[in-house]
């Protein structure tokens, strides 16, 4: 039976066979899963991690963190606006900035709690109803508001695909929108759809089951 090791290493040769222009950075989603769970993998060397609760990740993650400055956390779910203190004290990359409020509050306590974080802007291409992002329509004017007014710093654009659906022609749409603003980064690609994700530019893949399992 393949370990959490064996399968990230199967992984990340399999992303470094595609001979990218850019390096791939492999976020490990860790949400539920136990440190006992995740240990592994960090005393493999890896230093990207990714939740989607701000609680259950602090809790997780604050000793580790002061333990090895050099772990890098991901916010990838949606961040409430009132959860923003907390997510710039621990987290160092957020991927789902999608509302003024929200960028707001993650300016003002980056100011307040001395700290810069990375973002990432979540456009919701496909006009889902149920789900978070920046229509497409609203993409420019809200990235100059962050960038320029608020002084944020967008590395790049996050997307997720509509479920049952190809989501070749979003990776591409979402590379089209990455180059109009000159941006160098782009967060899409999950542990079914990586490789895919990769050839259409993704920089950072988000990787859950193909790493750690199933959830129970």
């Amino acid at each position: 039976m393949s370990t959490i090791v064996d399968r990230f290493d199967k992984i990340k040769s399999k992303i470094l066979s595609l001979k990218t222009n850019k390096p791939v950075n492999i976020i490990a989603v860790s949400k539920t899963f136990t440190l006992d769970h995740i240990k592994p993998l960090i005393e493999h060397g890896h230093l990207h991690f990714g939740e989607n609760k701000v609680q259950e990740a602090t809790s997780k993650w604050s000793e580790q963190k002061k333990n090895n400055q050099n772990l890098k956390l991901h916010m990838i779910g949606k961040l409430q606006s009132n959860k923003a203190k907390d997510a710039v004290k621990l987290f160092d990359y957020i991927h789902s900035v999608d509302n003024q409020k929200l960028a707001d509050n993650l300016s003002k306590n980056e100011i307040n709690l001395n700290r810069k974080l990375k973002y990432f802007i979540q456009v919701n291409i496909a006009h889902e109803i149920q789900k978070s992002g920046i229509p497409v329509n609203e993409l420019d004017a809200f990235y100059n508001y962050c960038v320029n007014e608020i002084n944020l710093k967008i590395i790049g654009l996050m997307l997720i695909p509509p479920n049952n659906e190809n989501p070749e022609k979003y990776f591409k749409s979402l590379n089209e929108l990455n180059k109009s603003l000159a941006l160098e980064n782009m967060s899409m690609g999950m542990s079914s759809d990586y490789m895919e994700a990769i050839k259409n530019g993704s920089t950072f893949v988000r990787l859950g089951s193909s790493i750690f399992g199933s959830r129970s």
